[in-house]
């Protein structure tokens, strides 16, 4: 299995779970063990991953980091653990910033169990930098993000490689960052540079920027929508059916429309039904097929084989359709896509149902 097939199992795992887990330990054991498991490193040979690894840091002595992988015998990676949930902040790492002042580890991890936050000394050689280089949310990942993650791996692990693209990660991150708080709320200074070529030498007074942070606003919406929505189709054709192909809807005006848009949500919705029903069918059997008013989601892309319908049209009230043992649909509210896994028993129970007997005895 694939590092992202085993993430978004381990994903699956942990929406359902992270609510009771109120510890540190319980922390690390559902979650934070299983995640450096996956990276190839055998966190039952103390040798290769080290818990409770101690030092004396200046005056302190016997300071402990939480897990250290270990290669050679020396630390690599270390790890500093927080219980499900909890703060992250700069101000929690105290012993990883000591531990890695110590150390030959260039990387330190602080997380808790959901949010892995990797760290290095990219500022000030041997003094681990106030801000990460990478963050990795086990809820919420990309394929991108693996492809980082990987980097990481047991089987890939190499300092120079890792280093070479953290500085180049830190700051796209950055800039992701700001563009994004820009696509939402762009800068007076920012909204002055891009309409200064189309205002013709007028000034630019409180009405004229007011004017064009709305339109600035609209204009990085409208082309963030159709990118998104021109990569998500083009990912998802090789899965889908020929059959599938919509054909376009005519006006009356004679305007030729797509009145069909499959957004991000609907996309990431049926990546978490797959990671759902991993252990019922194999994900290439279930397939999303978009309509005007509803999302389906079908098992072998058969209209009489329905999982679910997910209702996201509505961006303000989502909801999820899901099937009764008599095949009627009943309609859930969820407050965001996490949700659905709270679903997962009754769209494991639609899969089976749909299932000739014997496989459906077989995977029970």
């Amino acid at each position: 299995m694939d590092l992202i097939d085993q993430l978004r199992a381990l994903a699956s795992r942990i929406a359902a779970t992270k609510d009771i887990i109120q510890t540190e330990e319980a922390t690390k054991n559902a979650m934070i063990m299983p995640f450096i498991q996956m990276l190839g490193y055998n966190v039952f040979d103390p040798t290769e991953v080290t818990p409770e690894l101690i030092a004396d840091v200046g005056t302190k002595k016997g300071e402990k980091v939480d897990y250290a992988i270990l290669s050679d015998g020396k630390p690599i990676i270390l790890f500093e653990c927080k219980k499900s949930g909890g703060d992250l902040s700069i101000n929690h790492a105290g012993q990883l910033f000591r531990y890695f002042h110590v150390t030959a580890a260039r990387f330190g991890v602080l997380t808790n169990g959901l949010t892995y936050k990797f760290f290095t000394d990219l500022e000030q050689p041997n003094k681990m930098d106030e801000k990460p280089f990478f963050e990795f949310n086990i809820l919420d990942f990309k394929e991108r993000d693996v492809d980082e993650l990987k980097k990481f791996a047991k089987s890939q692990f190499d300092v120079d490689t890792i280093l070479t693209t953290a500085n180049d990660l830190k700051y796209t991150r950055a800039i992701q960052n700001r563009l994004a708080e820009w696509t939402h709320n762009p800068s007076e200074e920012f909204v002055k540079i891009l309409s200064s070529d189309l205002l013709g030498g007028k000034r630019f007074t409180p009405a004229v920027k007011d004017q064009f942070t709305v339109i600035t606003k609209r204009a990085f919406e409208q082309l963030l929508g159709e990118r998104i929505n021109d990569r998500l189709k083009g990912a998802m054709t090789p899965e889908s059916s020929p059959a599938q192909e919509l054909a376009p809807v005519i006006s009356p005006e004679g305007v030729v429309e797509n009145p069909i848009i499959t957004t991000a949500e609907e996309i990431e919705g049926l990546h978490i039904i797959r990671a759902i029903l991993r252990g019922v069918v194999s994900s290439r059997r279930i397939v999303m097929r978009d309509s005007q008013s509803y999302c389906a989601i079908l098992l072998d892309d058969n209209n009489r084989k329905p999982v679910c319908r997910l209702r996201f049209n509505n961006t303000e009230k989502l909801a999820v359709g899901l099937f009764n043992h008599k095949r009627e649909e009943e309609k859930f509210p969820i407050a965001s896509l996490d949700d659905l896994y709270t679903h997962a028993e009754q769209l494991k129970a639609t899969v089976l149902m749909h299932l000739p007997a014997e496989d459906a005895e077989k995977t029970a």
